[in-house]
């Protein structure tokens, strides 16, 4: 996991493998909002692992409860000091809201919304420019 910064905003750039891709799909009824279908991300990563590439997730690392910083719990279950049945992704210590290797927030957690994604392009398959919106490309 890569940070930088966009607005003052962590921005995490996240190479997730396969194993993290395959979870998402397995979680989704469990998520508050599995499409992302809330206005919160470019509508070119409006999918399952809101992002251009599924291989790479861009966020901001921000909970959308209160502000603040989840930590990475990327082992399953108790690895992570986790539940049994986590798969992995991001816990925001201050209240307890938990998000999916997509950013996606878990139902019945305080934060509204999934983790933003920040309008972002590809200028190589190595360099990315956030806060650049070319739909993308």
């Amino acid at each position: 996991m890569i940070t930088v910064e966009w607005r003052g905003k962590p921005v995490w750039i996240i190479n997730r493998t396969q194993e993290m891709l395959d979870t998402l799909p397995k979680l989704a009824d469990q998520m508050a909002d599995p499409k992302s279908e809330k206005n919160q991300q470019p509508a070119y990563a409006q999918n399952e692992t809101r992002s251009i590439k599924p291989e790479l997730l861009v966020v901001v690392g921000i909970c959308t409860h209160l502000g603040c910083s989840p930590s990475s719990k990327f082992k399953h279950g108790a690895e992570e000091g986790m539940s049994a049945d986590w798969l992995g992704g991001f816990l925001c210590p201050c209240h307890g809201s938990t998000f999916d290797f997509a950013g996606r927030v878990f139902k019945a957690k305080p934060a509204p919304t999934n983790l933003e994604v920040p309008p972002h392009v590809y200028l190589t398959d190595t360099r990315i420019l956030i806060g650049e919106d070319k739909k993308g490309a």
